[in-house]
């Protein structure tokens, strides 16, 4: 007897049983060609989705990185500018 099912379809419309083989196709497809004969970009896309909660604590702290690195460099422009004395204009001979 005929049953409904569950699919998922990636990005570039292939179908696939469950999400995560979509999603790692779809992982895969947005890194490219890696390495020499087969791509390695499945296997690394597998890895980054199993690996995803490490990823993304990863880049929050970049993320607070940057945001840390903007602020002191905005600090050291306006401790620049507080240290930068005009001189007095000459007369004209």
């Amino acid at each position: 007897m005929a049953h409904t099912g569950t699919g998922y379809f990636d990005r570039k419309g292939n179908f696939y049983k469950n999400a995560r083989d979509a999603t790692v196709s779809d992982l895969a497809a947005m890194l490219g060609k890696i390495g020499d004969g087969e791509s390695l970009a499945p296997g690394i896309a597998n890895m980054l989705l199993e690996r995803r909660a490490d990823i993304e604590q990863l880049f929050a702290e970049h993320d607070r990185m940057l945001e840390e690195e903007a602020v002191l460099k905005a600090a050291r422009v306006t401790q620049a500018g507080d240290n930068i004395a005009q001189l007095p204009s000459r007369p004209a001979h």
